[in-house]
C-alpha cells in the first residue's frame, strides 16, 4: 500500500514538471523589429505624406505688360481721298499731263492760281491754255515733295501744304527750282477738287521783301586778343 501511494505522487510530480516545461516551450517568441528594405511594416501617415510630397518650385516672376507706344498716323481723318486727287496732280505734273492736271482743279471761272512766278492766274479756261503752253516744252520732269501736310477743315474741306522741289529740261535746257505750295481742296459730289493754289520761291529775292521783314544775319563776334 505504501508503495503504492509513494509511486503515484512521483508520477504526479512528474507529470506536472512535463507540463510546466510544455507551457515555457511553446510561448510564441518575439520577432525582433526589421528595418531593412524588405520590411513589410507599412509607414506612418508623415513617412508617407513626405515621401508622396513633390518638392517646392519656386512660382514664376510675373511680367509687367509695358504699353506699346501708338503709332499716330500723320494723315488726318478722312484725308485719304484728298491725298488720292493731290496725288493724281503730281503725277499729272510729273508726266507734262494737260488733261490729269486739269482734271483735279474745279473747273469754275472763280478759280484763282497764284503762280511761283509771282504771276495769278484766274478761272479754269485760262489755266488749262497756261498748261497747254508750257507743257508741250518740257521733258524729264522729277518733283519731289516733303513735309507734305492734311487739315481737314469739316467734312467738304482741306488744306494741303507741303515743300517741293522741281527739275526739268525745258526747250532743251536742264533747270531746276524749289518752294512752297498750299491748296485748297473742296468736295465736289463724290470727288475732290482744288479751288486754290499759292505757290511761292523758298529763296525770296530780298528786293521784293519789305525791309522791315528782311532777315539781318547776326554780327560776327569779334575774338578776344
Amino acid at each position: 500500500m505504501i508503495k503504492r501511494t509513494v509511486f503515484i505522487i512521483s508520477f504526479a510530480l512528474t507529470l506536472s514538471a512535463a507540463i510546466a516545461g510544455q507551457n515555457t516551450n511553446s510561448s510564441s517568441p518575439v520577432r525582433p523589429r526589421t528595418t531593412g528594405a524588405n520590411s513589410n511594416a507599412r509607414p506612418s501617415e508623415s513617412q508617407r505624406a513626405t515621401d508622396t510630397q513633390k518638392p517646392k518650385t519656386a512660382s514664376p516672376t510675373p511680367r509687367i505688360a509695358q504699353n506699346k507706344p501708338r503709332v499716330v498716323a500723320n494723315e488726318a481723318p478722312g484725308s485719304a481721298s484728298v491725298l488720292a486727287a493731290f496725288n493724281a496732280l503730281l503725277a499729272g505734273i510729273r508726266h507734262a499731263d494737260v488733261n490729269a492736271v486739269a482734271s483735279v482743279y474745279s473747273n469754275s471761272p472763280r478759280l484763282v492760281l497764284f503762280n511761283n512766278n509771282g504771276t495769278v492766274t484766274k478761272g479754269w479756261e485760262q489755266m488749262r491754255k497756261n498748261r497747254e503752253s508750257s507743257y508741250r516744252d518740257l521733258k524729264d520732269v522729277k518733283l519731289d515733295i516733303h513735309d507734305l501736310s492734311v487739315v481737314m477743315l469739316g467734312r467738304d474741306g482741306a488744306v494741303v501744304s507741303c515743300l517741293w522741289t522741281q527739275s526739268q529740261t525745258y526747250k532743251g535746257t536742264p533747270e531746276t527750282a524749289s518752294g512752297r505750295m498750299t491748296l485748297v481742296f473742296k468736295r465736289v459730289g463724290k470727288d475732290w477738287k482744288a479751288v486754290h493754289l499759292h505757290t511761292s520761291p523758298d529763296k525770296q529775292d530780298q528786293s521784293r521783301v519789305l525791309p522791315s521783314e528782311q532777315t539781318t544775319p547776326s554780327p560776327t563776334p569779334t575774338p578776344k586778343p
